[in-house]
């Protein structure tokens, strides 16, 4: 199985590429366009900042091939926002795979930066196979894409918000799999078997 991680100037892509040799997986980190086109599963993690990321994106005209993915792609964290319409994150334009703005944490009570582990819930993803409602999952984020029909899991961090979405061969989590123990790394064998 031939698994391309995205290149795009952000963060986090060493710990996927661990957590993937966990399971007897082995990637490729790539911004080849050819190269993730050809690849069976392609994984868009990421930290960072949304609009320098978009930025380097389109600087390595990797925003349509990405858009036009027919096989699995699963994105994470930052991964996740650049997979929606919008960021309020420098007022970034993203990709536009899933028709949700991002939208900065207000503090509702809360700090504004959600850090550490959470449950989510109302799952209802291939992804979540043999994950029990309420499991906790790792976040590191500011920000966060609003629940939708596309929606495949809730986490409430002062406000109710998608820690995961899903929509055809497109999949992405808010939350880090490949910080999330047992059940993290259960999502990454979800995937790797999608």
């Amino acid at each position: 199985m031939r698994i391309a991680i995205v290149r795009y100037n952000a963060g986090n892509t060493a710990s996927v590429v661990n957590a993937l040799g966990r399971l007897g997986a082995e990637a490729l980190i790539t911004d080849d366009a050819a190269t993730l086109a050809g690849a069976d599963k392609v994984i868009f993690p990421g930290v960072g900042e949304a609009s320098s990321a978009m930025a380097h994106l389109r600087e390595r005209r990797l925003t349509e091939v990405i858009k036009s993915l027919q096989q699995p792609v699963l994105g994470i964290c930052l991964g996740m926002q650049l997979l929606c319409a919008s960021s309020e994150e420098n007022d970034a334009g993203c990709l536009g795979v899933f028709p949700y703005r991002v939208r900065r944490f207000t503090g509702n009570g809360t700090k504004r930066l959600h850090t550490g582990w959470n449950t989510v819930n109302n799952l209802r993803s291939p992804l979540f196979n043999r994950i029990a409602e309420d499991e906790h999952f790792y976040f590191v984020h500011g920000y966060f894409a609003e629940s939708g029909n596309d929606t495949t899991a809730n986490c409430t961090y002062g406000e109710v918000f998608s820690a995961a979405i899903g929509q055809a061969n497109f999949h992405a989590v808010q939350f880090h799999p490949e910080k999330s123990g047992i059940a993290g790394e259960k999502i990454l064998e979800n995937f790797l078997k999608l």
